[in-house]
């Protein structure tokens, strides 16, 4: 019983996380009105499910960082009213911050989790160090890294995304007829390839030119940056919440775990996430499509970076912060909604810790 309940309040804990985290990859869609939240949020969830899938077998790290090793003893990590202390106060915090629209950190919730049960069940023995230097700091650092990088690379997007049509740089190749004589007509074909202005590709008599807006290609990268950011996420945050129910034993291994814990972020996101894609999309600041661009590019390096080497990282702090960047580069951020992000942040790890404290008084 203990088992089956351990699972059921994880898949709620992963519901959770696909409410309020499986739009992250795809707001700025939203925001820059390229599709809409319908649309943004069946891609975000499909590619999500994928990187899911991927972490079987790609970040084994994130799994073993949150299975409690090393901030707990050993024998507690394995321990089920330990586990069901962390899922439960981090479930609780998830979804408390999607009710109110604020995202917020999965990873922040996990982690106060572990800590709030370790001090209830082992309060001498938990390791302040290890969830300091090894998952604390890559938390709070990533978020700054992400608006820095969002500072220097956004301008450089928008403004290739925003050019004039008529100065549209586009990809063009020149078919030319080359004659000798009007009995040699079609003799020879020279094909050229240049990326000029829309008016230089216009066609001349006797050529033929086929060309395709760069315009067309950085929507269609935006749209592929979307789909690798919720990916990037997938993979990032399947193995952490899996690692609760791999942790409790029952014959449950890593795939079986990750698949459903994907099913259940899957149907969190498709079901729940319209609030926090209303904050992220169109509260925090204006976008186009361009800075929409430029804001995934970098969460998906700093994400997917993170994932490769086994670096617990927030997708929402990364893409919230990218966020905060675009806001301070065009100073159209709204003050308010950002302050209320910051202080559900700062919220997050500390209520989740109260919360798990709580219950693993009752459940020891």
């Amino acid at each position: 019983m203990a088992l089956i309940l351990l699972v059921l309040v994880t898949l709620v804990l992963a519901a959770a996380n696909g409410a309020n985290d499986n739009i992250k990859g795809a707001a700025t869609l939203v925001g820059s009105g390229i599709v809409g939240h319908r649309g943004a949020i069946a891609f975000a969830t499909l590619a999500t499910a994928v990187g899911g899938v991927a972490s079987i077998y790609l970040a084994n790290g994130l799994l073993m960082a949150f299975s409690g090793k090393d901030i707990v003893p050993d024998e507690i990590t394995a321990s089920l009213p330990f586990l069901l202390a962390v899922a439960s106060g981090a479930a609780m915090t998830v979804w408390l911050a999607t009710w109110t629209g604020m995202p917020v950190s999965t990873t922040h919730a996990l982690l106060g989790g572990l800590l709030g049960a370790g001090v209830a069940v082992v309060p001498q023995q938990v390791g302040w160090v290890v969830a300091t230097k090894a998952m604390l700091l890559p938390l709070l650092i990533s978020p700054l890294l992400a608006l820095l990088l969002a500072l220097v690379l956004v301008p450089a997007v928008r403004h290739l995304r925003a050019r004039p049509a008529q100065n549209d740089p586009c990809v063009c190749a020149d078919i030319q007829m080359v004659t000798d004589s009007p009995a040699l007509a079609a003799a020879r074909t020279t094909i050229t390839f240049a990326t000029a202005g829309a008016r230089a590709c216009a066609p001349a008599p006797g050529r033929a030119i086929a060309s395709l807006p760069v315009r067309v290609w950085l929507d269609r990268a935006h749209l592929g940056s979307a789909a690798t950011v919720s990916f990037a996420r997938g993979l990032n945050d399947t193995p952490k919440i899996a690692a609760l129910m791999v942790a409790g034993g029952g014959g449950l291994g890593i795939g079986t775990a990750s698949l459903t814990v994907v099913t259940a972020m899957a149907l969190g996101g498709l079901l729940a996430s319209r609030r926090v894609s209303d904050t992220l999309a169109h509260k925090v600041t204006r976008m186009d499509a361009g800075e929409g661009l430029g804001g995934n590019l970098v969460t998906t390096a700093l994400v997917m970076g993170a994932s490769r080497f086994g670096l617990p990282v927030s997708t929402t702090h990364v893409s919230t912060g990218a966020l905060f960047g675009i806001a301070a580069g065009n100073g159209s951020g709204h003050a308010e909604v950002i302050r209320r992000i910051l202080l559900a942040w700062c919220v997050t790890l500390p209520l989740a810790s109260v919360l798990a404290f709580g219950f693993g008084l009752l459940l020891r």
